[in-house]
């Protein structure tokens, strides 16, 4: 047997993939080589398609577990036999795995046709079908559960777009409520309703867009504008300080010889009553001459005494040697009585 595999991710629940898959009747509506299903009853289905060639079958569901599996196999016709498998990927994405196997017709040499190329075609062929199936459940409504109410059925490639279906599937669809030509005409005007709809809002939407980068624009421009007055408002200020600095040089402010020296007391604070101020008192006239002598006026001349015949007694004397006599040379007549005399 020839066996195939594959698998489409389908953004949409479980639920609802799994129940827009299971309109059998529907495929011919989405895929390009299935031309009829029609169903004998809830469990039987005669099939269609065009696979080297036009073949048909008779087909039994079984293997069915509701949003996880559905299978079926041939009963009579082209053997064959089938499963799909739904997984979710997430809260909206579904994984839909689709296995077919079939026995080429026409014995050895539909072996060998199939293996010239037909599989990989197939193959190909099969998966563009599940991709159709993935957009019309796509552009379905969230709810929706039936094939019909997507905007996607009898696309360009679809056996009903190319009028290959069978004289039995056109009858089946005639029964169809929703295939009555006033329920395609509704549904067609439901559609471009939809389609106007969305270009609408797609047109307000760049509008507005367009509008939003305008505006951006704009309030870049005006940002760039105010920076280029502010700059020129300061160029402004600098200049005419410049100038009114070059009207009126500052006068160079000569150091305070006590005050603003490394050795003045509080030199960095200014003048109060009870600190460097009292060094301006007229006690003490010479205190800009000298820093080190403001605080004691020099003798002037004639004032001075002569102590060039003075003895000057140190004053760190007494702390060291203790208070001595006046009269240093009575002090010295006195002798200490001898040992004797204080026998005696």
């Amino acid at each position: 047997m020839s066996e195939h595999h594959t698998a489409v991710v389908v953004n949409a629940p479980v639920h609802q993939v799994y129940s827009l898959f299971t309109h059998f009747n529907d495929f011919p509506k989405f895929m390009s080589f299935v031309k009829e299903v029609t169903y004998y009853d809830e469990q039987r289905s005669h099939w269609v398609a065009q696979i080297m060639g036009t073949h048909e079958w008779d087909a039994v569901n079984e293997g069915w577990i509701p949003d996880r599996q559905i299978a079926w196999r041939s009963t009579s016709g082209l053997e064959n036999r089938g499963r799909v498998e739904f997984s979710p990927a997430g809260e909206n994405r579904t994984v839909v795995d689709v296995y077919l196997s079939y026995t080429p017709p026409a014995g050895v040499l539909g072996e060998l046709v199939d293996r010239a190329g037909v599989d990989s075609r197939f193959d190909e062929t099969l998966q563009r079908d599940l991709e159709h199936f993935a957009q019309m459940v796509e552009q379905a409504p969230p709810s929706a559960l039936d094939p019909m109410e997507s905007h996607y059925l009898f696309h360009s490639e679809s056996v009903i777009a190319k009028g290959t279906i069978t004289r039995q599937q056109k009858e089946s669809m005639a029964h169809d409520p929703m295939m009555a030509a006033q329920a395609l005409e509704q549904r067609d005007a439901t559609i471009r309703q939809q389609a106007a709809q969305q270009k609408q809002a797609a047109e307000q939407q760049q509008a507005e867009r367009k509008q939003q980068i305008a505006r951006q624009q704009q309030a870049e421009a005006e940002q760039e504008q105010a920076l280029l007055q502010q700059a020129e408002q300061d160029r402004q200020q600098a200049q005419q300080q410049a100038d009114a600095e070059a009207e009126h040089p500052a006068v160079e402010d000569t150091p305070h010889p006590v005050y603003d020296t490394l050795g003045g007391r509080n030199a960095s604070m200014p003048g109060t009553t009870l600190g460097d101020r009292d060094a301006r008192n007229e006690r003490f006239p010479e205190y800009s001459k000298d820093p080190m002598l403001a605080r004691a006026p020099v003798p002037g001349p004639g004032n001075t005494p002569d102590v060039s015949g003075t003895e000057i007694e140190s004053p760190w004397s007494t702390a060291i040697r203790g208070k001595q006599p006046e009269n240093l040379q009575e002090s010295e007549q006195q002798e200490p009585p001898s040992s004797e005399e204080e026998r005696k």
